[in-house]
């Protein structure tokens, strides 16, 4: 009785402000009259589900879905975070959080959480945790079937906790003592010089202060003595911009504008220039960008394309053109919201996803080729917007085979890697490491153990044809054929394993050198076959082509 007459009370001051608020409205703006409005058939209808609903609601989640749902139509960007989930934003912004710095991840078949990677110099592995330690109790409870391990791992920075972990190879389970720490996600986790003088940087973040951290880089590689440069943005999905523009200013002269911003307020309308003299304004830059690089990523490389000061090498960018702001809500909320769009030098923005005009079933898709608009660089090259950043110099990327997938899913590779280390407890530098063939028997016999099963498209593409022809009366008239091509694409494990070696010893040597060498030993070995470097180190040694591609177009001269 006390809840029913409090939720009238609720109601009857509800509806006596709306009422005020109505009229109010109603006799001036328009447009806010029908905020208010929505607002308060909001709250009604709310009050009517607490009230009349046949099963009990959670405000908390029905709410919420409400939020997520209201923002999601907008963009994907636009997001609500609860007092509870402020961490979770703070880290996206600042790049760290307090916790063991690891990756781990739940193994369904184990019903546990495994520590999958380590990063260096972090709790984790001071003391001691190891890719492939199975998580079973924190300050004694039990982690079986716990899916979200993660919370308990994060916390204040400077407490510690107690963790049980399995170890494969070890009798009996470790027990660790970790005190939580800030962990800073690596900003740079690897560069170095490349041979023919070409320095590499690789930046995985705009989030925190890696500006800082790329001119030490930059400025080591050139005591190394390098001629060229190759910052290395691929995967990177962005951070702060005053980061990019901060970066952007090593390579170009004060007072150059890098990226404006325009949004409904005048607030969210600003202009960014260089303010600061540069590192290098001459030495040949090359960019490396594909569908991961996304906002600060973009604007970097967008703004040095623009400039015609880098050529840019690899896929096509995500093409994130909107920029977010967090705004404070009641009760320790916080809203990300996107408050305006950026332009790059050219005046192009490189939003790629049409928000605005939605297909009928709510989906969303690129702004079409067609109906994007020409920019110029300052040398007069044709660039675009609505796409993202097209790369001067595209190149295919090698698709990885069916049985690859299969066979990091199943962790196959992964715990070949943990047997691995059992057996050795060094390697050789990751320059020189390699997967030998008497590994690699030793992994093919392992995989034959495992029962390894995977689906072979072929097979069932050729299955539907068949199905197709014997629907469409050709089945009989082919069936010699249908038959010989089935005996040709029978499932063959030994044929596949020895077929595509190559790529399947690339991803042990992988897995295997982050374990002794940690991140940085995996950028390495991933850069030995890396197409996209390759093309941009040709590019690099070229000087005379490379000023060609950053040159006034012929046609313009």
């Amino acid at each position: 009785m006390k809840r029913f007459l409090k939720i009238r009370w609720i109601a009857a001051c509800a509806l006596t402000v709306a009422a005020v608020v109505f009229w109010g409205f109603k006799s001036g703006d328009d447009r806010n009259f029908q905020v208010a409005k929505n607002i308060d058939i909001f709250n009604s209808i709310v009050k009517e589900l607490d009230m009349f609903y046949v099963d009990t609601l959670d405000p908390n989640k029905t709410i919420r879905e409400g939020i997520d749902a209201m923002l999601y139509s907008l963009d994907p960007y636009t997001e609500y975070y609860p007092e509870e989930d402020r961490g979770e934003l703070e880290q996206m912004l600042k790049g760290s959080y307090g916790g063991i710095g690891s990756i781990i991840r739940y193994e369904p078949k184990l019903k546990h959480t495994v520590i999958a990677e380590p990063y260096e110099n972090m709790p984790a592995a001071e003391v001691g945790l190891k890719a492939g330690d199975i998580l079973l109790e924190i300050d004694g409870q039990d982690l079986t079937g716990n899916t979200d391990v993660s919370k308990m791992l994060r916390g204040q920075v400077g407490t510690s906790f107690r963790l049980k972990v399995e170890r494969p190879g070890e009798e009996k389970p470790l027990e660790f003592t970790v005190v939580r720490r800030s962990i800073q996600l690596p900003l740079i986790p690897y560069y170095g010089k490349l041979d023919g003088q070409v320095g590499y940087i690789n930046l995985s973040t705009f989030s925190g202060n890696p500006s800082k951290d790329f001119k030490n880089a930059f400025l080591d590689l050139k005591k190394q003595g390098i001629t060229s440069l190759v910052i290395d943005l691929r995967n990177n999905g962005g951070g702060l911009l005053e980061e990019a523009v901060e970066i952007a200013n090593f390579f170009l002269p004060r007072g150059k504008m890098i990226v404006t911003t325009k949004g409904k307020i005048k607030q969210a309308s600003n202009s960014y220039k260089t303010l600061r003299e540069p590192l290098d304004t001459d030495i040949p830059l090359a960019v490396l960008v594909n569908s991961g690089t996304a906002s600060a990523s973009e604007i970097l490389a967008g703004a040095l394309q623009d400039y015609d000061r880098a050529v840019i090498v690899g896929n096509r960018t995500f093409g994130k053109g909107l920029v977010q702001v967090p705004r404070p809500l009641p009760y320790g909320g916080t809203m990300k919201v996107t408050t305006s769009k950026y332009y790059i030098p050219s005046g192009r923005c490189v939003q790629a996803i049409d928000y605005k005009h939605r297909n009928p079933d709510g989906s969303v898709g690129r702004i079409p080729d067609s109906l994007t608009t020409v920019f110029h660089t300052a040398a007069g090259r044709e660039v675009r917007d609505g796409g993202g950043v097209t790369p001067d110099v595209s190149v295919k990327q090698d698709k990885l085979p069916n049985i690859l997938f299969y066979l990091v899913n199943d962790n196959l590779i992964f715990n070949y890697a943990t047997q691995y280390c059992l057996k050795h407890t060094s390697i050789a530098p990751p320059e020189k490491f390699e997967v030998t063939d008497a590994d690699y028997a030793d992994f093919k016999e392992m995989v034959k153990k495992a029962d390894f099963k995977y689906d072979q498209q072929s097979e069932k593409i050729l299955k539907s044809l068949k199905e197709m022809a014997e629907f469409e009366g050709y089945l009989a008239d082919a069936s010699e054929e249908f038959t010989a091509l089935e005996q040709k694409l029978s499932h063959n494990l030994d044929r596949d394993l020895d077929y595509f070696a190559k790529e399947i010893k690339n991803m042990i040597a992988q897995e295997i050198v982050k374990r002794y060498y940690f991140q940085r030993g995996g950028i390495v070995q991933q850069l030995k076959d890396d197409n996209d470097l390759n093309e941009a180190v040709k590019v690099l040694g070229d000087l005379t082509k490379y000023k060609e591609m950053l040159g006034v177009p012929v046609a313009a001269k």
